[in-house]
């Protein structure tokens, strides 16, 4: 796997994510428009995929650090994992499904330098449930990721929800590992997130999107202004 090793923590400082990416021209967009993180969501129960499998791995196969590719995906077993992310040469997986604490310390050790991020959903479960995952998974994995569940729809991400901030914000003050905001963020409200939540970073789908589900140059600078405006906040009042 390609540039593993040099992720460790503190690439989660102001760490910004745009996932749902289409195609290449999408990833070269979101590049020079300052994004480093670039997220792939694949092999959904619930939301349709927003390319191929093979598009995906040449697009990821094709960024360079700074940059990287996230693969984001729902898959629970430690093989399983290891082998779609040798595919997609990807170093990085944000997992949104249920997995056991045995399967993450497997993944683990049979690939020490994947960095792996862990979802928190919000609205799925009683909150006491997240934090008992909070606590259960932390010594398994590298950053954790709130997000919002749509009971409409039975999805996990990509909703375009919010969620109650002050759930997240509890959820970064449990944490002993980083804590990735997401759920509805958009341009206009990333910033007063930040302030509210004071997450390591945030990451960003369909907030940024234009009315055909595509990618808008505009929103994505404005959003990386506004997060990153609201990432000097929180450091210059000591949080």
């Amino acid at each position: 796997m390609r540039h593993g090793a040099d992720m460790n923590p503190r690439h989660f400082r102001d760490f910004i994510q745009i996932a749902g990416v289409r195609d290449l021209d999408e990833a070269r967009l979101l590049m020079e428009c300052g994004i480093k993180y670039l997220g792939f969501p694949l092999r959904l129960p619930i939301n349709k995929e927003d390319l191929s499998e093979p598009a995906a791995a040449a697009i990821i196969r094709r960024i360079r650090p700074p940059g990287y590719g996230v693969a984001i995906t729902y898959q629970s077993t430690a093989e399983d994992i290891v082998e779609f992310m040798e595919y997609l040469g990807a170093s990085l997986v944000q997992l949104h499904g249920d997995i056991a604490a045995q399967e993450l310390a497997r993944l683990k050790g049979l690939r020490p330098h994947l960095t792996v991020i862990k979802s928190l959903v919000i609205g799925e479960r009683p909150f006491q449930e997240l934090v008992d995952t909070l606590q259960r998974l932390s010594a398994f994995v590298d950053a954790f990721i709130t997000d919002t569940f749509d009971p409409a729809t039975g999805a996990s991400g990509a909703t375009g929800k919010l969620h109650d901030w002050q759930l997240s914000r509890r959820l970064v003050e449990l944490a002993t590992k980083p804590v990735i905001l997401a759920g509805g963020l958009t341009p206009e409200n990333v910033r007063e997130a930040i302030k509210m939540v004071a997450p390591a970073g945030v990451d960003v789908h369909t907030g940024v999107e234009d009315p055909a589900g595509h990618k808008d140059a505009v929103k994505v600078r404005r959003f990386e202004a506004e997060a990153r405006a609201g990432f000097e906040l929180l450091r210059a009042s000591g949080a």
